[in-house]
C-alpha cells in the first residue's frame, strides 16, 4: 500500500500486540513534524534560487528588458529599367482592368499582396541629384524627368522648354502664356486676402507643371498641386522635381484624401474637369474641402466666353449655357460671385449657415445627412449632396482664423474634437518638437540647408515637426494615418498641408520625390497591420538618391529596420534621442545613388 510519504508498508499482522494508543499518536506527530521541516527547507531553497535567477534577467522593475526584434538582412533585387517611374497604385499597366466611366481607372487601384513588387526602383539613365531650391523652381535636369514630348506639346503655352541638359520653366500656362506672375498679380487684386496672410493654403486641380503653386510660395501661400497620372504623365513629377508640393490624384468617384473645410482657396486653370456634369458632383467635392469663406477660382471655359468661345471649338450659345448652368450649381451650394475680371472668375463659399438653412429639402443638391462623416476621405465614395459645415465650427471660417503666421501658433477650434486635444496639449507638442528638431539638426546637419527641400512627416499628429522647421527652406507633407485619430483638420487650420494615407499601401507620388522622410513610432503603431518590409520598400521608392530618412522608433524595432535598410542599399547609424532614453532610438539613414545594371551611367 502506498502512503502519502511515497513509501510502501506491509499490512500489519493481526498476531502482533496492539500498541497503546497514546504511544502511536506521539510517533505519528513526531514523524509529521520531521516531514514538515524537510518541505519548508526545500521550499526556501527553491524560492531563493528563483529570485536569484529573475534578478539576473530583470535589471529594474521600472524598465523591463525587451529582446529587440531580429531580422536577417536580405538584399533586394533591382526592378526592371522600365519601372523607373513606377507608381504602384496608379500604374498604367493595370488601367485596362478598370472602367473608363468618370475616369475611374485613374484613381487608386493598388495591386493585391501577391502582385506587390519586392525590388528597388532604379533611377533613369543619367540621373543626377536635383538642382537645389530656389534655383530648382526655374530649371531641372532633363535626365531626371526625361519626357521630351511634353516640351513639344506644350511649348506654345510656355510651360517649359528643353535647353541643353535642362528643362527650363518660364512660368507660362494654358491660361497665362505670358507668365504666371502677372496672372497671380491680377488674382491678388481680386482677392485682397492673398496679400495679408488671410489666405494661406490652396489646392490647384489639374496643376500642369505647378507654376501657379510655385509662384504662390513667395507670396506666403502653400499650395497642394493635384493631377492624375494621365497623358500629361509627368505633371506631378515635374512639380516635385522643382521643389513644389504636389500629389497624384483625380476627382472621380472617391473623395480626395483631405478633410472637410480645410483649404482656403481652390484653383482650376482650364483643368478640363467637367464641373457641370454628373450633377456637379466634382464641384461638390471642392465645396467639401474648401473652408467656409474660402475662394474657388476658375479661369478658362466657360469664363469670358463672349470673347473666348472661338478658340474653344464650340459655339457662343453652348458656352453661355455652360456658364449659366455653372452659376446655378454654385448658387445651390451656397457659393456667391466674389469678383470677375478678364479670364478669371472668383466665387466665395458661404461663411455661415444662413444660406444652408434656406435650402429646400426637395431640390438638388440636397444636404448630406449626419450619417455621412465630412472628414471620411480614404476610399470614401463621392456623394451627390452638400456637406454643411457644423455651426459650432464658425471660428474655422476664413476671416475668423488668425492671419498667417500667427495662425501657426494658435490652437484651432477643431482641436477640441480630438480626444485629449486642447490649447495646452498643442503648446506642449510644439515645445517637444522644437527640442527634437534642434537635436535632429545635430544628427543631420543637412536639415535646415538647401540640400533638403521636399520633406514628408509620415505619421504626424498636430504638424509639430513641420512647425518646428517652418523657417527652413523646405516644405512638409504631413501624413495622418487613415487608421489613427483624425488630427489632419488641425494641421490645415494651422496653415500647414497634408493628406490621409494608409502605409500598408503605396503613397500617391512618383519615385524619387522626397529629400527627407521622417517618422515617429510608425512601426510601433502599424506593425500589426503593415509588413515592415513593404513600408521600407515604399520609403525607398519615394526617397531621392542621396536623400535621408530620420526614423524615430522603439528600441524593439530599430535593429530590424536597420537590417532591412541594409538590403535597400541604405547606410544607417543608430543615435540616441535628445534625452538619451534607452527605450527609443533614432536611425539616421541615407539612400545610396546607384544605377540599373543595364545603365550606361554605371
Amino acid at each position: 500500500m502506498k502512503h502519502k510519504d511515497g513509501k510502501y508498508h506491509a499490512q500489519p499482522d493481526k498476531s502482533f500486540k496492539i500498541v497503546p494508543a497514546t504511544l502511536l499518536v506521539l510517533v505519528l506527530c513526531g514523524f509529521s513534524f520531521y516531514l514538515g521541516g524537510v518541505f519548508c527547507s526545500e521550499k526556501n531553497r527553491l524560492e531563493g534560487k528563483i529570485v536569484q535567477d529573475v534578478s539576473k534577467t530583470v535589471s529594474t522593475p521600472k524598465e523591463p528588458a525587451v529582446n529587440p526584434l531580429q531580422i536577417k538582412s536580405v538584399a533586394f533585387p533591382e526592378c526592371a529599367a522600365d519601372y523607373q517611374d513606377y507608381t504602384p497604385c496608379t500604374d498604367p499597366r493595370r488601367w485596362r482592368k478598370y472602367g473608363t466611366h468618370r475616369l475611374t481607372f485613374l484613381e487608386r487601384h493598388c495591386p493585391p499582396m501577391l502582385e506587390r513588387k519586392q525590388c528597388l526602383v532604379p533611377p533613369p539613365d543619367g540621373y543626377k541629384p536635383p538642382i537645389r531650391w530656389p534655383k530648382s523652381r526655374d530649371e531641372c535636369w532633363y535626365r531626371n524627368v526625361p519626357y521630351n514630348w511634353i516640351n513639344k506639346q506644350k511649348s506654345n503655352q510656355n510651360w517649359l522648354r528643353k535647353q541643353g541638359e535642362k528643362f527650363m520653366f518660364p512660368g507660362g500656362g494654358t491660361m497665362f502664356p505670358r507668365g504666371v506672375g502677372a496672372y497671380v498679380d491680377l488674382m491678388q487684386d481680386l482677392i485682397p486676402g492673398m496679400k495679408d496672410g488671410t489666405v494661406r493654403t490652396a489646392i490647384d486641380t489639374g496643376c500642369g507643371v505647378a507654376s501657379w503653386g510655385g509662384d504662390l510660395l513667395d507670396r506666403g501661400v502653400l499650395t497642394v498641386s493635384l493631377a492624375p497620372r494621365d497623358n500629361h504623365e509627368a505633371q506631378v513629377q515635374f512639380a516635385l522635381e522643382r521643389g513644389i508640393p504636389a500629389i497624384l490624384g483625380v476627382i472621380s468617384t472617391q473623395r480626395l484624401p483631405f478633410p472637410s473645410n480645410s483649404f482656403d482657396m481652390a484653383h482650376c486653370s482650364r483643368c478640363l474637369i467637367p464641373w457641370t456634369e454628373f450633377g456637379g458632383i466634382y464641384l461638390l467635392e471642392v465645396h467639401r474641402i474648401l473652408r467656409p469663406g474660402g475662394f474657388w477660382i476658375l479661369s478658362g471655359p466657360p469664363v469670358n466666353y463672349k470673347n473666348r468661345w472661338r478658340g474653344w471649338n464650340t459655339t457662343v450659345e453652348e458656352q453661355k449655357s455652360d456658364y449659366e448652368k455653372l452659376q446655378d450649381l454654385l448658387t445651390s451650394m451656397c457659393f456667391k460671385m466674389y469678383a470677375k475680371k478678364d479670364d478669371i472668375a472668383v466665387w466665395q463659399k458661404s461663411s455661415d449657415n444662413s444660406c444652408y438653412n434656406k435650402l429646400a429639402e426637395d431640390v438638388y443638391p440636397p444636404k448630406c445627412d449626419e450619417s455621412l462623416e465630412p472628414d471620411s476621405a480614404w476610399y470614401t465614395p463621392l456623394r451627390p449632396c452638400v456637406v454643411v459645415p457644423k455651426p459650432e465650427l464658425k471660428k474655422s471660417a476664413l476671416g475668423s482664423l488668425p492671419k498667417w503666421p500667427e495662425r501657426l501658433q494658435v490652437a484651432p477650434q477643431r482641436i477640441s474634437n480630438i480626444p485629449g486635444g486642447s490649447a495646452s496639449t498643442l503648446k506642449h507638442d510644439d515645445s517637444k518638437w522644437k527640442v527634437r528638431a534642434k537635436h535632429y539638426k545635430k544628427l543631420l546637419p543637412a536639415l535646415g540647408t538647401d540640400e533638403i527641400r521636399n520633406v514628408m512627416d509620415m505619421n504626424t499628429v498636430y504638424g509639430g515637426f513641420a512647425a518646428a522647421v517652418i523657417d527652413d527652406p523646405l516644405w512638409v507633407m504631413n501624413v495622418v494615418s487613415s487608421y489613427a485619430t483624425n488630427t489632419l483638420p488641425v494641421v490645415y487650420d494651422r496653415g500647414l498641408i497634408g493628406a490621409y494615407h494608409d502605409w500598408c499601401e503605396a503613397f500617391s507620388t512618383y519615385p524619387r520625390t522626397y529629400d527627407l522622410l521622417h517618422l515617429d513610432g510608425l512601426f510601433t503603431a502599424e506593425s500589426h497591420r503593415c509588413d515592415m518590409k513593404y513600408v521600407l520598400l515604399e520609403m525607398d521608392r519615394i526617397l531621392r538618391p542621396k536623400g535621408y530618412a530620420l526614423i524615430r522608433e522603439s528600441s524593439y524595432f530599430v535593429d530590424a529596420i536597420a537590417s532591412i535598410a541594409k538590403g535597400l542599399r541604405w547606410s544607417c547609424r543608430k543615435e540616441d534621442t535628445e534625452y538619451g532614453v534607452t527605450k527609443e532610438k533614432v536611425l539616421v539613414c541615407q539612400k545610396k545613388l546607384w544605377y540599373s545594371s543595364n545603365s550606361s551611367s554605371r
